[in-house]
């Protein structure tokens, strides 16, 4: 393994079942695969990475995420295009999911970051750039 490389990302959420699938879905479209699970909790792997989604305990439930506290801002994948990053957009909005900074999409990010930023069930921001 190539040192620094990152083992595993692991994110509490606040119901299991809605950000199974949310997440499910979004990144088996990224080519991430099943990895575990568990009662408590759910992974994708993409080679050596994986990344997991795990219920938050009750009594850590009531405080609501926020990007903008101490903590994670938001998680970016390359997606394979812009043509990727817009039937993306086009299937979040089909499942209801909304668009963030619709007014600057797709270049939310810049005027040469062409991306689609959007939120989990938990508000976590979530976004998919054309590399």
């Amino acid at each position: 393994m190539a040192k620094g490389l990152i083992h595993h990302i692991e994110i509490n959420v606040s119901d299991l079942s809605k950000s199974t699938e949310f997440w499910g879905w979004l990144l088996e479209d990224m080519g991430y695969k099943l990895f575990q699970k568990w009662d408590q909790g759910v992974s994708w792997r993409l080679g050596e990475t994986y990344l997991v989604f795990a219920q938050a305990d009750k009594k850590y439930l009531d405080g609501a995420y926020h990007r903008s506290r101490v903590g994670l801002n938001h998680l970016a994948f390359y997606a394979e295009s812009q043509k990727h990053v817009d039937d993306m957009t086009q299937l979040l909005m089909k499942k209801g999911v909304p668009i963030l900074y619709l007014d600057k999409h797709p270049y939310a990010g810049g005027p040469e970051h062409y991306a689609v930023f959007f939120e989990d069930p938990d508000r976590i921001k979530v976004e998919i750039a054309a590399p």
